[in-house]
């Protein structure tokens, strides 16, 4: 198999991502103040989704992270409450891709940690986990969620071991992990999933990438190229490859594009420059785009991806004068669509305690949405339970749209709302004349729908404007600290995101009722 060289000129093609830029915020959308980590550890430091951004902090005497609302930009409050709950420093955070109230971090202390962040952020210092794992005899230093399965968590350290952990159960502390993997000789530098969970993909010290059965621990592949020393692996789920960020014999940096099947021989590989700095990468399967980022520098480059030679096209990259450190990425359910956002960043700058957002934009000059660059994508609810998965069950991400009013955030009241509609129309199906019933059913309810929920929701409306945002009622002086002030600020920008929500549902169950009741019109017509 020949090994295809990858060119640093752009190659001008018919592509809607050859014109890719980025944006970075402006100061007062930044977050300043933050005092970073000081950690060497090869890691992110970072966490985002749509609610809270988190990123790991300086603290003494143990370790600790902050965990900012999204919306609480400027100035951070240099007496922030922190999540301290570790004895020693946190090397690694993330958010539960399913619930974005829990976080999990892991610590030189050997443990992992899973905390429960209150829905108005963290008012006051958390040092109680909901959970307590304990099985690593050393730091434990990477932890991954599981993809498409729920409270399945995978965590490696400095005893070489990867442990998988169900959340599933009603211990508050954890000493015996579902699966322990034993299979590297050195420190586990990277884990990743490709799409549905099934393989995973580790890059190890010892120079050797493995894809291993997360399950049952099975070696399904190795790699042990002498030419190219990995230190972060990624699966391209969708494209059936691996990529990998090194350093070549020579000491240059290098990426490697990997066939997932067959790792004997890389598909592509390309030497880069001879700096010192991690290169990580972060892949979007929706646009096809892959993303290289340099730890201490400022710039990031970018590339389209395809199955068919030269496989890897670099499109341009980004140039900053401010250095990153670490790196958090928004899931694409909270990216603008509405000014054509492929993804965005959080760069971590400590030489200005600054976390930067970073938009990457796809220039459109219609202001409507795209649907060519926005695909159904991995949405906020799992594909099975974590027991359906350790049972041997495989499923793809539960896709949801990003069109604006399409499905609402609250899934899990849609999902009830649906199913007692369906049970009520279970017992009409009994009847002799089951269309003509379901057909006046649907029509009660949505004319019940447009009658009735605008005057609901205008009485709930008088009724929360008597309080405080819903919440309780406003003190007789206005608040007389910054502290009172921010509290109340929340308050108000949670009071106002319900609202919002509560009329995106509204009009999301108007027009699946209409929907259905079109669909049932058209059968019994032509019945």
């Amino acid at each position: 198999m020949t090994i295809t060289k990858m060119s640093w000129r752009p190659q001008y093609r018919s592509s809607k991502f050859r014109h890719v830029f980025g944006k970075a915020a402006t100061k007062e959308h930044c977050y300043d103040g933050v005092p970073i980590t000081r950690s060497v550890h090869d890691n992110l430091f970072c966490a985002v989704n749509p609610r809270f951004i988190a990123v790991i902090t300086e603290c003494a005497g143990g370790g600790a992270f902050l965990v900012i609302s999204i919306n609480h930009t400027g100035k951070v409050d240099p007496h922030h409450p922190r999540v301290s709950g570790h004895r020693g420093n946190v090397l690694d955070i993330k958010w539960n891709p399913f619930n974005d109230f829990c976080i999990a971090s892991c610590s030189e202390d050997s443990t992992v940690k899973i905390w429960d962040i209150p829905k108005h952020g963290v008012l006051r210092n958390i040092t109680v986990p909901l959970k307590d794992l304990q099985g690593h005899s050393r730091r434990v230093g990477l932890i991954e969620w599981h993809p498409t399965a729920n409270n399945v968590l995978f965590s490696t350290g400095y005893d070489y071991k990867v442990m998988v952990w169900n959340l599933d159960c009603p211990e508050q502390v954890i000493k015996n992990p579902v699966k322990t993997i034993s299979l590297h000789t050195d420190v586990v530098l990277s884990m990743s999933f490709n799409t549905d969970g099934s393989r995973m993909a580790t890059s190890c010290k010892d120079r050797r990438i493995r894809v291993i059965d997360p399950r049952t621990g099975a070696l399904l592949q190795e790699a042990n190229c002498k030419s190219h020393k990995v230190n972060k692996v990624l699966f391209l789920g969708n494209l059936k490859m691996i990529f990998s960020t090194g350093n070549s014999r020579w000491n240059n940096r290098q990426i490697v594009l990997w066939d997932q099947e067959d790792l004997s021989v890389p598909l592509a590989e390309e030497d880069m420059d001879g700096s010192s700095g991690i290169l990580f990468p972060f892949y979007d399967p929706d646009t096809h785009m892959l993303y290289v980022a340099g730890k201490g520098e400022g710039y990031i480059r970018y590339y389209e991806l395809s199955t068919e030679k030269p496989y890897m096209q670099f499109l341009t990259e980004h140039r900053s004068l401010l250095p990153q450190k670490g790196m958090g990425v928004m899931p694409k359910r909270g990216l603008d669509v509405s000014s054509c956002e492929v993804f965005r960043f959080y760069k971590l700058v400590t030489t200005k305690s600054l976390i930067e957002p970073l938009s990457m934009i796809v220039p459109r000059r219609s202001e409507s949405y795209q649907e060519d660059i926005y695909p159904m994508t991995a949405g906020d609810q799992p594909a099975l339970s974590a027991a359906e998965w350790f049972a041997g069950l495989n499923k793809d991400p539960v896709l949801i749209s990003l069109k604006p009013g399409s499905k609402p955030e609250d899934n899990y009241s849609d999902w009830s709302t649906a199913k007692t509609m369906n049970n009520a129309l279970d017992t009409k199906r009994c009847h002799s004349r089951p269309g003509l019933l379901q057909l006046t059913l649907i029509e009660e309810r949505l004319q019940s729908k447009e009658e009735k929920e605008p005057n609901t929701f205008n009485d709930s409306l008088q009724d929360k404007n008597l309080s405080s945002n819903g919440c309780e009622p406003l003190p007789c002086s206005p608040p007389k600290t910054e502290n009172e002030l921010l509290q109340t600020f929340y308050r108000q920008q949670e009071e106002i995101r319900s609202l919002r929500e509560a009329l995106v549902q509204r009009d999301v169950r108007i027009t699946q009722l209409e929907l259905e009741l079109r669909n049932l019109r058209n059968s019994n017509s032509s019945t």
